[in-house]
């Protein structure tokens, strides 16, 4: 089959599985997983040089290290160190004993049990992560550690590959003394800091001059891909050169602009190495030894998900953040397939259990999607109707004159003002991981749903003078602003609105005192831009003053309409011309002054 036809077959296959996996809610690498496995030699038969797409598609993993070393500064990796170093290591050293020790219960050879032990403990880098982005987890404590433990596995890489020589024979002669070898190695890492530091910024400020998009994406190739090169001509990872590269240029002025020209090339070559994955997966050996191969996926993913929730209990303190981490790096890595391969090569282990293992990598990956969405369904929502049940603890030890209900961005400011003016407050929050994680910092919080009568006197509302409604969740902030209102109308009421219609449903109950949460930085922001323009200080000031005043005005008259949508719209046409017209006598008394 032609490249122009093989790249139909791939084109046509991913975009038919990819968004039906998707509205299933499996997500999109199970559908990549599923469009190899149709159009393989094990399926339909439309394409069957299985190994060459394979090495071609792993430059998609190299692009992904590549743009993950962008986004982590030397500071930032020095700042995960705990999680790299101390959770990675632990991860990759308990899982690697455990599976080795049982290979080797099982027959293995010493040297086989080692390899496969501590190639099954790595997990897939873009499996886990692409899973992470799509949900919007990276960021969360189990998603950093996640990433940090990824990191590390990426990293033992490079020891594992070394030791094959020792535990086999090489299938080349070599006459080549290792303190050679260890000196390349060296010396290739060397140079790549000292391009990476003092060569790759002048040539791509001497490539922008040029203001050549394509020069500039085509040079970025170049570095990604000569780079990896280089490091995997002494035997290093390809995917350690490209995070190298990375990071050396993480803090350069050309970060994001390398980004967005990588990003496209790795979402797609990302997409081909997992429909090769799911090509690589050998369905006659499932076929003929069922049971085997479905006993040793759930051992693989059943011991890592432990030895990881184990770790991530003792790392994050909880419960269900711990197995998320076990659940999404549960899986086999894409690494495993190199190394097993290299193993058969040095005859460290035959060719039969690699083949094996290969498959159990493979549906250990495609376990992956299926298992965290049945997590997110059912288990998630176990922990959180368990963390509801949790008693509230709202007993001030004395009468505050200032509640405040929601203590994230905006409660916690308007605490640490009161806090420096030595003015009592009782801060109130539902959220019982975000009292926990507040207490570790020593800031006094307590639980409750602010909406509740009974937490509301237990609080000493009757006793207070003000109450700040900072609560994120518009319907809870509504519910609250009801109850109070209600029965405690001596309170002020300060409250946070997250946009408009927030602000038109909290105006509506009578709420004077609503502040729309970007509003004010927007507007200072504002300020900033046009005093940048050369206006002075003066007149910025008062154009932001015009601006407030009038939006404040007109947001107010829009809340008695806000269930007519017509009136609306004549509200912002005529508002619009006011403001124009606020405008235009400004600049025309300044110009008469002037």
């Amino acid at each position: 089959m032609s490249f122009l036809h093989q790249a139909l077959v791939f084109l046509g296959a991913a975009v038919v599985a990819v968004p039906l996996f998707k509205r299933l809610g499996l997500g999109s690498v199970l559908g990549y997983l599923t469009a190899g496995a149709v159009i393989g030699p094990w399926g339909a038969k439309l394409v069957t040089d299985v190994e060459n797409i394979l090495h071609v598609s792993e430059l998609g993993v190299v692009l992904l290290l590549f743009v993950i070393g962008l986004e982590l500064r030397p500071s930032r990796l020095w700042e995960l160190r705990r999680s790299v170093f101390g959770m990675g290591g632990a991860q990759v050293l308990l899982t690697g004993v455990l599976l080795g020790g049982i290979g080797m219960a099982l027959g293995m050879t010493p040297g086989a049990a080692i390899i496969a032990g501590f190639g099954l403990s790595l997990s897939s880098t873009a499996f886990a992560l692409q899973l992470l982005a799509e949900r919007n987890q990276l960021t969360t404590g189990y998603g950093r550690l996640a990433f940090g433990i990824l990191l590390f596995q990426d990293l033992a890489v490079i020891p594992l590959l070394a030791l094959l020589p020792m535990l086999g024979t090489s299938p080349t002669a070599s006459t080549e003394p290792g303190w050679l070898t260890g000196l390349k190695v060296i010396g290739v890492l060397v140079a790549v800091v000292v391009a990476g530091r003092y060569l790759m910024r002048p040539v791509f400020r001497a490539v922008a001059s040029f203001h050549s998009q394509e020069l500039f994406t085509a040079t970025a190739l170049l570095v990604v891909v000569g780079t990896a090169s280089l490091v995997s001509a002494v035997g290093l990872s390809m995917a350690l050169g490209a995070f190298l590269a990375g990071v050396l240029l993480a803090e350069s002025e050309y970060r994001h602009e390398l980004e967005a020209d990588i990003e496209p090339f790795k979402g797609l070559l990302l997409g081909l190495f997992f429909i090769a994955v799911g090509m690589s997966v050998s369905l006659g050996l499932i076929v003929e030894k069922p049971l085997l191969v479905a006993g040793l996926v759930l051992a693989l993913v059943v011991l890592k998900g432990a030895v990881l929730y184990g770790l991530g209990r003792f790392s994050l303190k909880q419960d269900e953040p711990a197995l998320s981490l076990g659940v999404v790096i549960s899986q086999g890595g894409e690494f495993a397939f190199v190394l097993f391969a290299l193993a058969v090569s040095f005859r460290v282990m035959d060719r039969a259990l690699a083949d094996l293992l290969v498959v159990v990598v493979g549906l250990s990956m495609a376990t992956t999607p299926l298992l965290y969405a049945a997590h997110e369904r059912w288990i998630r929502p176990r922990f959180q109707k368990k963390a509801e049940a949790r008693e509230y603890d709202v007993a001030p030890e004395e009468d505050n004159p200032v509640i405040i209900a929601g203590f994230g961005r905006v409660g916690q400011m308007v605490g640490r003002l009161l806090r420096v003016k030595r003015i009592s407050f009782t801060a109130i929050d539902a959220s019982p991981e975000h009292i926990d994680f507040m207490k570790r910092f020593g800031s006094k919080v307590f639980y409750g749903d602010a909406s509740r009568l009974d937490l509301l006197r237990a609080a000493r509302a009757d006793k207070a003078k003000v109450f700040v409604l900072a609560i994120d969740d518009i319907e809870a902030s509504v519910r609250t602003a009801e109850a109070v209102k209600e029965h405690f109308p001596h309170l002020t009421i300060y409250a946070r609105a997250r946009n408009r219609v927030h602000a038109y449903r909290l105006l509506d109950m009578g709420i004077r005192n609503v502040m729309r949460e970007t509003f004010a930085g927007s507007l200072e922001m504002g300020q900033d831009v046009l005093m940048a323009m050369g206006l002075t200080y003066s007149e910025s000031h008062r154009a932001l003053e015009r601006l407030r005043d009038h939006d404040e005005e007109l947001m107010r008259e829009a809340a008695k309409f806000h269930k007519d949508e017509a009136k609306l719209v004549e509200l912002a046409a005529r508002g619009r011309k006011e403001l124009e017209s606020l405008f235009e006598q400004d600049e025309a008394d300044r110009t008469k002054s002037a």
